[in-house]
């Protein structure tokens, strides 16, 4: 059996990873799209590297666009084989692809008119929001702990990963000639003690291990302060600043966090007299999935739903749909809350807030997650003090501030518990994806002082024979 990594290897975005069986059958564990480098990206998205016809199975971890981006790609270019993902994926990537869609259309038609002004050819989307409605009909659903049989070869089963809604680790047992290989793939590690979802849960023993690794260096803050720094930063910029505080988000799993952690602060009575907005199409749509998957919950938020029975929804939270009500927000001068997609800055409506505000004293930027090293998000955060917005220079003159707590992904500590269910002695080889290459040098140090071994951190398309 055969094990290709092609993408998210030494570098954080683009999940793909290629099983060929002995007996010829291709499966995919992920089709994530590569983000945040401009146009070096679009070319790394275009060259897949296999033919999209050739795929048997897609196997999907969970639906954030770096691990399911590209499925409306390979739909586009042949692929009509299967997609297996867990029922909460599947309605994610209902809306997350239709929305990457309109995204690849609208940055395709402002590029082209830069390029028509050069006299050059105009260049077609990846992919556009019927290619990522069409390929919806490639989607099963398969529950958590539930066995689904590839053509008697191959049994797939997901365990929750806690990572986001839906969210998986893929157990595969693979027939080869007359042995089983067991392998896992964690996708994204998600946290212990969240706020909403429950904890990342333990599966079975594998030989071989794809890892994610991408806080494989660092240490979070304890959740429990999250929601106390979060009411800090809109006290100080809404109460003492009388300014807007602007928090790029992902809209899913992040922003519901953050709608969840503003609710409890207004149910305690502890919010001061501002509004809040969600302005994301995206994190609405996001939010009412959520809604009706409850099953995902943990205990804490169940409780806590005895007593508000919406635990996203309050009197002076507003959700955003209509493009003139985000672009009223930006000559609103009351103090407000503005929750916006992208995560990483790189796209989306909080571009236009941050053109509009970033050169305010009175703003304050939050940022709640990982932002990948090229991406608007970190130039931003690491104190570059000119940036391009919509290819306009703006001084940074707002204040920043960081909440790394909030982060959906384990860091190293948390990571090592999530495989301490393993005995690590039966492990032949643990691979180490979806993090930048310093960052799994530290992790892969980290984890052979702690006894694992067979550790390899892959390079873009290396196969290995398992």
């Amino acid at each position: 059996m055969k094990l290709q990594f092609m993408g998210a290897t030494r570098e954080v975005t683009g999940s793909k990873h290629m099983i060929t069986t002995k007996s010829g059958l291709k499966i995919l564990l992920d089709c994530g799209m590569y983000q945040g480098k401009g146009l070096e990206t679009d070319a790394m998205n275009r060259d897949l590297g296999f033919n999209p016809s050739e795929i048997d199975y897609l196997i999907l971890s969970h639906a954030h666009i770096d691990h399911s981006g590209l499925i409306p790609y390979i739909y586009k270019n042949g692929f009509r084989g299967t997609v297996l993902c867990t029922p909460a994926t599947r309605d994610l990537c209902a809306i997350m692809l239709a929305d990457a869609g309109r995204i690849q259309m609208q940055d395709t038609q402002t590029f082209n008119k830069k390029r028509k002004a050069q006299g050059l050819e105009p260049v077609e989307p990846i992919y556009d929001e019927q290619d990522a409605q069409a390929c919806m009909s490639c989607f099963i659903s398969v529950p958590y702990h539930k066995k689904f049989n590839i053509e008697g070869e191959v049994t797939v089963e997901f365990f929750d990963a806690g990572h986001i809604l839906g969210s998986a680790l893929v157990y595969l047992e693979i027939k080869d000639g007359r042995r089983k290989i067991r392998l896992g793939f964690t996708g994204d590690i998600g946290r212990y003690n969240k706020q909403i979802l429950k904890d990342p849960e333990p599966f079975p023993q594998v030989d071989y291990l794809i890892m994610e690794s991408t806080y494989g260096d660092r240490l979070h803050e304890s959740l429990q302060n999250a929601e106390q720094e979060l009411l800090m930063a809109v006290l100080d910029t809404c109460t003492k600043k009388k300014g807007k505080l602007i928090i790029p988000s992902f809209a899913i799993g992040r922003a519901q966090e953050i709608i969840y952690a503003l609710d409890r602060l207004e149910h305690a009575k502890l919010l001061p007299d501002i509004d809040v907005f969600v302005d994301s199409p995206l994190s609405v749509n996001a939010t009412n999935i959520m809604r009706l998957h409850t099953e995902s919950f943990n205990d804490a938020i169940a409780e806590y739903c005895k007593t508000d029975p919406d635990p996203f929804g309050f009197d002076r939270l507003h959700y955003i749909q209509s493009v003139m009500e985000s672009k009223q927000l930006n000559i609103r001068h009351k103090p407000c809350v503005i929750i916006a997609a992208s995560g990483m800055m790189e796209a989306g409506r909080v571009k236009h807030h941050l053109a509009n505000h970033i050169e305010n004293p009175s703003t304050t930027i939050l940022c709640v997650g990982y932002c990948e090293p090229s991406t608007l998000g970190a130039k931003i955060m690491r104190g570059d003090e000119e940036v391009s917005i919509f290819g306009q220079r703006h001084k940074v003159r707002a204040e920043l501030r960081r909440i790394d707590s909030l982060s959906g992904h384990g860091d190293y500590k948390e990571m090592m518990r999530y495989i301490g269910c393993l005995d690590k002695k039966k492990v032949k080889g643990l691979f180490i994806v979806h993090g930048e290459e310093e960052t799994q040098m530290h992790f892969a140090d980290t984890l052979a002082a702690d006894g694992w071994k067979n550790i390899v951190i892959p390079t873009f398309r290396q196969e290995v024979e398992l």
